[in-house]
């Protein structure tokens, strides 16, 4: 790698540019402040576009050589269907009929339903993926096998990058699942509705060119219009654009496991002990399945006291929807819809709000959502001794997840990480996470079933918990049982000098580098 190499603020070492453009290591939580305007698309006229308003052209090849596909491009897409997602993979099909080569592809996510897409990084269509990798395409990024550095960004460093003029967007390919022929379009109806479609936001905003792709054509005007029609140039109809009952994926089912249904519960009496679960309060909940567990404890404490949240922070799911049914919140202020009964409340329930990145995560902006949640409860892979966390690499240094709004939400006033203190004999607490996804000072609190763990920085919350009966311990006397609990150290992960990928934190400076596995 051709790239200078120094050491950030954390003592990481991390290249001073990522795919032929200049980077910034990272300086610290809040060091780092932006210059210059935000970026804008190129100008448009209505000159260009029928004056019926009907955008519809024939299938997305067409609209991809109306839009000006060429060599070098980016090209954008959103997740929303998670695994269940059926243009992504069409796009690049088409591109290679085309003819184009060495696009870079943008996602918001990826999903093992888009493997196919590593057929063309080998056939030279797609150079490299910015954007986060989940499973396949993680794990052929990880063999040190794509031509380009891989680039993980939070939801709201995605739409920082975008803003910021760091990612510019030739061509946005947008799946909605309604539209009109205009090019408004939602994802709250139809045979592929998915619910909110806040991920895309930046994408219609500041691409070159939007396309619309839908299932669902609706007479003008598609209302509500969650992405606006002026921002679109082509809208292409076709059978399928996604299967809804997939965007429930591993990630966002509840836990079974006794031990972390017992994490989940000593989650949920934390955040009533520390005095954080009031009337007005706020929190947000994970995909994960511990995760989710917590929020069905704490609606029960929520219940038993008496109290009520002003609002909650989805990812929505059925348990949040029953608290907004159930008079438990006013709000659910959504980001990202995890199940069917999220898209009918989001349809059918005016306190189920559409938010996006801009509103929730987006650092480069005057304020956002995320640092007025009073309680936060996240997942991690990893977590050290100084609280660092790790969410996109396995003890075995493979990149199989992406960073979503995880990075985000730390700023919430109070971030809770529950997790196991082991997965298969392998330690998650650990001397030094693999990957810093999140740097310690952010992480308030570690919740394991071998006991909770309080940053030494959060001496309000050690005050607030003195008392009570759950088991307050040093993240090092958890670690230590631990390591005399399984004996021998595992082996680190045996990883080359070659840079795969770089984590970047919420304000675009490069927090970390991922290292290619050796096999």
């Amino acid at each position: 790698m051709d790239s200078k190499l120094v050491k950030n603020a954390i003592g990481r070492i991390v290249p001073t540019e990522v795919n032929g453009k200049q980077a910034v290591p990272f300086q610290g939580v809040g060091k780092y402040k932006p210059t210059g305007k935000k970026t804008a698309p190129p100008v448009a006229t209505c000159a260009d576009y029928p004056a019926d308003g009907n955008k519809i052209v024939a299938d997305i090849k067409t609209a991809l050589i109306k839009a000006g596909i060429k060599d070098g491009m980016t090209i954008s897409t959103h997740h929303h269907f998670r695994n269940g997602d059926l243009v992504a993979n069409q796009i690049f099909d088409a591109a290679a009929e085309i003819g184009v080569k060495d696009l870079m592809w943008f996602p918001s996510a990826s999903f093992p339903c888009q493997a196919p897409i590593i057929e063309h990084q080998k056939n030279g269509v797609i150079h490299h993926i910015e954007g986060s990798m989940n499973g396949p395409l993680g794990d052929y990024c990880s063999q040190g096998k794509m031509r380009g550095l891989g680039v993980l960004r939070s939801h709201g460093g995605r739409y920082q990058a975008v803003q910021d003029g760091e990612v510019h967007i030739d061509i946005a390919v947008i799946a909605a699942p309604t539209a009109d022929p205009f090019g408004n379009a939602n994802g709250l109806t139809g045979p592929s509705a998915c619910g909110l479609l806040g991920f895309a936001l930046a994408d219609s905003q500041y691409a070159d060119k939007v396309i619309i792709v839908t299932d669902n054509q609706v007479p003008f005007p598609c209302v509500p219009w969650q992405i606006q029609g002026n921002y679109v140039d082509f809208v292409v109809v076709m059978d399928k654009i996604g299967e809804p009952e997939k965007i429930i994926s591993g990630t966002t089912q509840i836990t079974k496991s006794p031990d972390r249904l017992l994490i989940a519960e000593m989650t949920a009496q934390f955040v009533k002990d520390a005095g954080i679960m009031k009337d007005g309060f706020s929190f947000q909940a994970g995909a994960g399945g511990t995760s989710l567990a917590f929020a069905i404890y704490l609606k029960e404490m929520m219940k038993d006291a008496g109290i009520k949240a002003r609002f909650v922070r989805g990812g929505s799911n059925q348990y949040l929807v029953q608290m907004l049914e159930e008079g438990l919140t006013d709000y659910i202020l959504d980001g990202q819809t995890f199940d069917l009964d999220g898209v009918r409340s989001m349809r059918e329930n005016p306190g189920h709000v559409n938010t996006s990145p801009f509103t929730s995560y987006n650092y480069h902006g005057k304020g956002n959502f995320a640092s007025m949640v009073d309680a936060v409860v996240l997942g991690a892979t990893e977590v050290d001794i100084n609280f660092n966390a790790n969410v996109v690499t396995h003890s075995d240094g493979k990149l199989l997840h992406g960073i979503g709004g995880w990075q985000n939400c730390l700023f919430s006033k109070c971030t809770i990480l529950p997790i196991p203190s082991f997965r298969d004999r392998i330690p998650v607490i650990v001397d030094e996470v693999t990957t810093v996804c999140g740097p310690g000072e952010l992480i308030d609190v570690v919740v394991t079933e071998r006991g909770i763990a309080i940053n030494p920085k959060r001496t309000d919350l050690i005050d607030a918990t003195k008392n009570s009966s759950l088991p307050i311990r040093s993240i090092k006397e958890i670690k230590a049982e631990i390591d005399e609990i399984i004996g021998s150290k595992p082996e680190k992960p045996k990883l080359g000098d070659k840079i795969i990928a770089v984590v970047k934190w919420v304000d675009g400076t490069i927090l970390d580098s991922i290292y290619q596995v050796q096999d």
